[in-house]
């Protein structure tokens, strides 16, 4: 059963606003590997005091452009919540999904007023700093999540209407390979930081800088990043094998598997180059497009189980 015109411009509006999303979240990255953090200062969420600034250095319209972009997203996000209501009845997956994005969203601002408040930016190596964007990356993970699932909810008839049924994964597999994910992605954002605090002069130079025994912990850690890239590797491919007992997961399957490979290369070619800013962000953005084919692959192999997308 199709959706509604209505229900269908909701859809357009949720990947618009999934796609913007990630686009705030690559940005956000860039922020961290020019050391522009600290750009507004230590105001939040004034910038130097002021509401449009006047920037005497590019890292003050850097942060300044990526706080801009950041409360757009808010505001979307909320939008879509408010929308949600209108299209979907009370007590719908799709209202759920939505005020979960709205928590999120919240969350992130928060998350990123600490940096500032507290100073976490720029040049800090301190453990709170790896604490809170360990923090930072898991909570951008979970808006991620919630506006994948709103989008793909939104092209499903049967989400807009009352139900209880759970539509989170619940295969252990795919659990386990989410929890995976989760720990590879708070690695991959501290060995980020790392490359960006202590750059490496050469390839060797910086393997030997990750075992010597009186290296900054942000540079021990950089070895534990590739390690679970392997395994998560594994684990991608054993849950695409699931995937393959239905014809309708086969193209969850060919993005994923695909995604995967793409982006094990990519992040194998960044580490060999010594991690420079652009490829950073190509590799981050990859990694979110696998994350999400990776999420609704899973929500889609619980729906095949429900009575959801009969």
């Amino acid at each position: 059963m199709q959706v509604s015109a209505p229900q269908s411009s909701f859809h357009k509006f949720t990947r618009l606003n999934l796609a913007y999303t990630l686009g705030v979240v690559v940005w956000g990255a860039y922020v961290r590997a020019t050391g522009s953090g600290a750009g507004c200062g230590d105001h939040w969420p004034l910038c130097n005091g002021e509401v449009i600034p006047r920037p005497e250095r590019i890292q003050t319209w850097i942060e300044f452009a990526h706080r801009a972009s950041s409360g757009v997203s808010l505001i979307l996000v909320i939008l879509g919540f408010f929308w949600a209501r209108r299209v979907a009845q009370a007590g719908s997956w799709i209202r759920r999904i939505a005020g979960l994005a709205v928590v999120a969203i919240l969350l992130e601002a928060i998350l990123g007023a600490g940096l500032v408040l507290l100073k976490l930016v720029e040049f800090d190596q301190s453990v709170a700093r790896a604490v809170s964007i360990a923090l930072h990356l898991v909570n951008t993970l979970f808006l991620i999540a919630t506006l994948a699932t709103q989008l793909w909810l939104a092209s499903i008839s049967k989400a807009y209407e009352s139900g209880r049924e759970s539509i989170l994964p619940r295969d252990r597999q795919f659990r386990l390979s989410f929890g995976v994910f989760l720990i590879l992605g708070v690695t991959g954002a501290i060995t980020a930081l790392g490359d960006t605090l202590f750059p490496a002069s050469s390839l060797l130079s910086g393997v030997a800088e990750d075992f010597k025994s009186g290296s900054h912990f942000l540079v021990k850690l950089r070895v534990i990043h590739p390690i679970l890239a392997v395994l998560w590797v594994m684990l991608a491919f054993f849950w695409s094998g699931r995937l393959e007992e239905d014809r309708e997961l086969a193209p969850y399957r060919l993005g994923l598997l695909g995604g995967v490979v793409l982006q094990f290369l990519v992040g194998f070619l960044n580490w060999v180059l010594m991690a420079p800013t652009s490829l950073q962000l190509v590799h981050l953005f990859l990694a979110d497009l696998v994350y999400i084919v990776f999420w609704i692959s899973g929500l889609a192999y619980e729906a095949r189980k429900s009575r959801l997308t009969s």
